[in-house]
């Protein structure tokens, strides 16, 4: 085996790896909401969510060819640079995830990758107008618009049915929550799922095993629909927890329109091509739908530190990926200092995380925990899960 073909494999397993983080990592935003109003139980719903996520990667391929042929110039880039961005997007997602903030995978995969290549092929091997459009902008713009609709749906649901509260209603919508969240978990699955697909095109590209603008090969469709599939079904609980429970005391009207309206965005989205963040667009469908039912209802202390961590997301990750890329660039020692450095890392993480697990028995204790890694148990069970404290 050639040394390149070592490297290819190495990269592709990071790649599957770094999937697998960003299953177990957003599948919150397809079930917090169902999870937290009852209308499914948590092991069923991350079971519906991972078998939709490996269902949804096979739907689309845009989204894998904006990545694998358009944020960066394939012909610039080597896998060298690949891995050191993959490397800084796991541990981006493994300390958010840590800390329960339901922060952007994607905007963590995107920031690593640029970050990278712009310390591997300087400023021509990005393509920034990509960037901007299909990353950037949508950024922006999908999180308000979701807010906006989900926010309207619920204004329109309360004063069209009486007692969404209690009685049939509540009955009604929790069972229609059971389609909107798997809508929500097949989009995700067409959006998310394609990124990896991407990137792994992508080094097959630079490393000479696949023409230059040729979209992803089945076995890596099936691959990284699996890897993300088994992510899903391992649960997520701490990020699943703020985003059901620490946003908003979400009722199953709201779940609804929620989920409806970022199912709507993201596969919207998906269809153009765009690098658009599930979480972002769930995130601000929760908060709509409090902004719509009663705006004092919102914790707005932890929809601002959410919005902190989303606008940290990518500069954070991108200076992690050019540091991995300057070591890893030096030579095999400096690809296998950063392999050492990224299995520390997440051990690391994991085992900080089991001082204070989350299981799908307690992902809904509390409305009231904060995010924090300080060891406060105030208001839940579980101090590195918790969500902000506080109302306005």
């Amino acid at each position: 085996m050639t040394t390149t073909m070592l490297l290819v494999a190495l990269v592709v397993g990071t790649a599957l790896f770094f999937d697998f983080t960003n299953g177990f990592h957003d599948s919150a935003n397809a079930m917090a909401t169902s999870v937290a109003t009852g209308a499914l139980r948590p092991r069923v719903a991350v079971l519906i969510a991972a078998v939709l996520n490996v269902a949804g990667a096979f739907l689309s391929t845009a989204v894998a060819k904006t990545i694998s042929g358009g944020i960066v110039d394939d012909a610039l880039v080597t896998p060298t640079m690949i891995f050191a961005g993959l490397a800084a997007a796991i541990l981006w997602n493994l300390v958010t995830w840590l800390f329960g903030l339901p922060s952007s995978s994607s905007h963590a995969l995107f920031g690593g990758l640029i970050g990278a290549v712009l310390v591997g092929a300087g400023l021509s091997g990005v393509n920034f107008s990509v960037v901007v459009s299909k990353i950037l902008l949508p950024a922006i713009a999908a999180p308000v618009i979701a807010a906006l609709a989900a926010g309207l749906a619920t204004m329109v649901i309360y004063r069209l049915v009486a007692h969404t509260e209690d009685g049939p209603a509540a009955g009604w919508f929790r069972r229609a929550q059971t389609v909107s969240a798997s809508l929500v978990a097949l989009s995700h699955g067409t959006s998310d799922g394609q990124k990896t697909m991407g990137v792994i095109t992508l080094v097959l590209i630079t490393a000479g095993y696949q023409a230059s603008g040729t979209g992803p090969q089945l076995w890596v469709i099936a691959s990284a629909g699996v890897a993300i599939g088994l992510g899903t079904l391992s649960g997520g609980w701490r990020i699943m927890r703020t985003m059901g429970r620490g946003i908003v005391d979400i009722r199953s009207p709201q779940g609804f329109a929620a989920e409806t309206a970022s199912a709507t965005a993201i596969l919207a989205s998906s269809h153009l091509g765009f690098g658009l963040s599930t979480t972002q667009v769930c995130s601000g469908s929760i908060v709509g739908t409090g902004v719509g039912r009663r705006p004092v209802e919102v914790r707005w202390s932890t929809a601002r530190r959410i919005v902190y961590g989303w606008l940290l997301t990518l500069p954070a990750a991108a200076v992690v990926g050019a540091l991995a890329a300057a070591v890893a660039l030096s030579g095999p020692v400096g690809v296998l200092v950063v392999l050492a450095l990224l299995i520390l890392g997440s051990v690391g993480i994991y085992a900080v995380s089991r001082r204070a697990p989350v299981s799908s028995g307690t992902v809904n204790d509390s409305t009231e925990v904060r995010i924090s890694a300080a060891g406060d148990r105030t208001g839940g069970s579980d101090p590195l899960d918790a969500v902000g404290t506080g109302r306005p």
